[in-house]
């Protein structure tokens, strides 16, 4: 099943999401290796080259790192990608802020709608 990428973002940027995604919950583990750029860029539909890109740009930032001959693996380091999925995680809360001063939320009326969202467990 592809992956599901915006096609107002661009797609390598994306792909980086997706994997980093993929690590900090635990879907690859902590020295596990990754399937091969080929497998990858099958699953998500798109280009090897732009999956090449990505994961380059995700060793350049140490989550995952090349062992030649062997493949790439993802960092051993948790504090590592415990960031990650920090900065994962604030991107989204960037992202609900936008949207609702789009919309003219105020801070009070957010926390009031995430509160409630929360007590109800809707989601």
């Amino acid at each position: 099943m592809p992956w599901n990428l915006d096609s107002k973002r661009p797609i390598y940027e994306q792909l980086i999401e997706r994997v980093m995604q993929d690590i900090v919950t635990g879907n690859y583990k902590p020295g596990e290796k990754l399937p091969s750029v080929r497998e990858l860029a099958t699953l998500a539909a798109v280009n090897p080259n732009t999956m090449q890109r990505a994961l380059a740009e995700l060793e350049t930032s140490g989550l995952i790192n090349t062992q030649r001959t062997s493949g790439r693996f993802v960092t051993d380091d948790a504090g590592l990608i415990q960031q990650a999925r920090q900065n994962l995680a604030l991107t989204q809360v960037r992202t609900y802020i936008y949207q609702m001063q789009q919309l003219q939320i105020t801070p009070d009326e957010m926390q009031q709608l995430l509160a409630k969202t929360l007590e109800e467990g809707t989601l």
